[in-house]
């Protein structure tokens, strides 16, 4: 099974995938390509990376759909970044109870669920303090492009390593039950915050609602920075006013577009939509 592909069969992958969801690899990223499609070439029996190549370029639709699966990055853990969900719980939610009897919070890019989760488990915490917030209701919104990471958010279960990584002992201890073959399940109490849906962040999320706040973590530096301000802009728009987002730690909005005021903390900062 040949494992090299021609420098016009990775251009023509490369742009393939920058209209099918807007991920930008660049001039130098033959390697990622490589790792991610050759278990594929091998799953449907392609002589090549450059047969499979072709295939997903010529409307191949299960060719298609898997190698958008594969070259999705899906790396997350829980409570990525902590200041996020440090300033989540306080002031956020306190400065939103006040003046919010429900709570619609939107996770986009969501992975295996780990983010929605720990906002789920930060909006329990809280609660414990105070029981009355909210009570018209909450939900947590995640979306995500792949189908295959949305199955594995709704199932909620998570393998030892993974619970490793980054969840708090305590967390663990309070939101978590016994499942099989050594896996842990999110409780019914999180898993009920929290719904899951197909979202390409290139579509329309006008079908989403409004939302309080949006986590759109990681994920604005895989574009281009055309495509970071209509989506920048697609996200303004699903926000309710002064709604709040947050960004990946080593992402900005500067010079995308006009509609957050930048809110600095110590750490992290998140940003607020201007009332217009």
């Amino acid at each position: 099974m040949g494992k090299e592909f021609e420098q016009h069969h990775y251009v023509s992958f490369s742009y393939f995938l920058e209209k099918a969801c807007g991920i930008v690899l660049g001039d130098n990223k033959q390697y990622l390509v490589r790792s991610r499609l050759t278990p594929l070439v091998k799953k449907f029996s392609c002589v090549s990376i450059s047969a499979y190549i072709d295939s997903v370029i010529k409307g191949n639709r299960q060719h298609q759909a898997a190698a958008i699966e594969a070259m999705t990055t899906n790396e997350t853990l829980w409570f990525r970044d902590d200041y996020p969900f440090k300033l989540l719980e306080s002031p956020t939610l306190g400065q939103f109870s006040s003046k919010r009897t429900s709570l619609r919070i939107w996770s986009a890019a969501c992975s295996s669920g780990q983010e929605a989760y720990s906002i789920a488990m930060t909006i329990l915490n809280f609660k414990k303090q105070r029981p009355n917030s909210f009570r018209a209701g909450i939900e947590i919104v995640g979306t995500d492009i792949s189908e295959e990471m949305l199955q594995r958010c709704r199932a909620a279960e998570y393998d030892q390593l993974t619970i490793s990584r980054g969840l708090p002992e305590r967390f663990k201890l309070d939101f978590f039950e016994s499942a099989d073959n050594d896996k842990l399940r999110l409780k019914s109490q999180v898993r009920a915050l929290a719904n899951f849906k197909p979202i390409n962040l290139l579509d329309s999320y006008s079908s989403l609602g409004k939302f309080d706040i949006i986590f759109c973590r990681n994920v604005l530096i895989y574009f281009s920075p055309e495509v970071k301000k209509q989506i920048l802009q697609k996200i303004a728009a699903c926000l309710q006013n002064d709604g709040i987002l947050f960004l990946g730690a080593s992402e900005s909005i500067s010079g995308l577009t006009e509609k957050f005021d930048m809110v600095r903390c110590n750490p992290g900062l998140y940003y607020i939509k201007k009332n217009l």
